[in-house]
């Protein structure tokens, strides 16, 4: 089956114990705890749920190994605190829905994302009973694995990233055993898709209803139907950026390559022709820690095969249906070694890098904060068990993340 590309990462078993020790929680930051989540649980109609959200992000934050409901109430009450906690995540009613919102909106204004990036997350199960597992080849590891996979939307900057969307990837099988459906309570509108429309769909809910700030939406492809990702995302009114492979057809725009034809041509090909157009791009990468590096770079205008896709709404930087792509390779390196498309036609080669690396920086906020807080944690069943748990677990992640940027002086959190 087609996937995005998965991040680099040795993904856990759903049986194993962590080696590495919970995200660290300060004591000090129990009143951004406390804060934080006076603003994003305000939706939760009654105050024992309320009190049960703050007691389970504390928990997730506090307790060794795995974030299991057990691990989590050794935390914040003992086995008195278990089965409230998990008749809270399992089969409670309140809306996640309305939380993300609330999140989103909060660290739009005290962390402002530079980008909107979408995160695959493949989440080993050893059984058979989580809802959405299914057996599932997964390209960049090679590996088949018994997996649950869904979408994170991150907010990301230069300097930290948040998870603050997710989507629970469901296969037509999964969604046509009206058994399995039924025991893990997933609702009738939820239809089969394949993952890179799940990403898509993960982005477009929110963006369509929050009132977030529009940002580019940055994504790595991988082997997914890039063409359809990206003709979807036009769709939408934010500017993207998508790292795609080198089969994507495509067609040179007007006189963008000399000597060639408007006929469909592999992306790799396209660029391969323009090897004379290389210049060397000089740029801060912030996983260095702002040292400068070199890429070679060019760009090609380009269309997509089939009917002309325009943006949603005008756009400044965006132009009709012509899309950028973007080659790049390090100096001494094969040429391309990325492959980017991008509607931001007139951004600066720069700028468009720095956009591409928020990749790594949500990869490494994934895997120091988010997997230590227990996003990949939950061993219920149940479709809202599962979403409630992730929204949980974003919260923590959020505490966490605020809480490192204090520590460090690169932020002063504010509710």
């Amino acid at each position: 089956m087609s996937s995005l590309a998965l991040y680099p990462g040795t993904p856990k078993s759903s049986g194993a114990s962590k080696s590495a020790p919970s995200a660290a929680f300060d004591p000090h930051h129990d009143v951004m705890l406390q804060e934080l989540c006076s603003v994003v649980l305000a939706s939760l109609p009654r105050s024992d749920q309320r009190r049960k959200g703050v007691q389970y992000v504390r928990g997730l934050l506090g307790a060794e190994g795995r974030k299991s409901i057990r691990n989590i109430a050794t935390v914040v009450g003992g086995a008195a605190a278990e089965q409230s906690l998990h008749h809270f995540i399992a089969s409670s009613t309140w809306d996640w829905g309305p939380v993300r919102q609330a999140l989103a909106q909060h660290l739009a204004r005290i962390a402002p994302p530079q980008a909107w990036v979408l995160r695959p997350t493949v989440i080993p199960k050893a059984g058979e009973h989580s809802v959405g597992v299914d057996r599932r080849f997964i390209p960049s590891l090679g590996q088949v694995l018994n997996a649950q996979q869904a979408i994170g939307v991150w907010a990301a900057s230069a300097e930290s990233s948040y998870p603050v969307n997710w989507r629970l990837h469901l296969s037509q099988a999964w969604l046509e055993d009206g058994t399995r459906r039924s025991q893990a309570s997933i609702p009738d509108g939820v239809d089969a898709e394949s993952l890179g429309d799940c990403a898509v769909e993960a982005f477009r809910g929110m963006t369509s209803r929050w009132g977030l700030p529009m940002r580019p939406v940055v994504v790595d492809a991988g082997d997914a139907d890039a063409g359809r990702i990206v003709r979807r995302l036009r769709a939408l009114p934010t500017p993207l950026l998508v790292r795609v492979n080198g089969n994507l057809p495509l067609t040179a725009a007007g006189a963008a390559l000399p000597g060639r034809t408007a006929e469909l041509r592999p992306a790799q090909q396209l660029m391969g022709a323009a090897r004379d157009l290389r210049r060397p791009v000089v740029w801060s990468d912030h996983t260095a820690q702002g040292a400068p590096r070199t890429s070679l770079v060019a760009g090609v205008k380009v269309r997509l095969p089939g009917p002309p896709v325009r943006p949603a709404m005008p756009v400044r930087g965006i132009r009709g249906d012509e899309l950028l792509l973007l080659g790049v390779s390090a100096p001494g390196r094969r040429w391309p070694t990325e492959l980017w498309l991008t509607d931001l036609v007139e951004a600066q080669p720069a700028a468009l890098l720095r956009l591409g690396r928020l990749l790594d920086r949500v990869d490494r906020d994934f895997n120091e904060v988010a997997d230590q807080v227990g996003v990949r944690d939950f061993a219920g069943r149940s479709f809202g068990g599962w979403h409630r748990h992730v929204t949980l677990a974003s919260t923590a992640h959020a505490v966490a993340m605020l809480g490192r940027g204090a520590a460090e002086g690169g932020l002063r959190y504010a509710s």
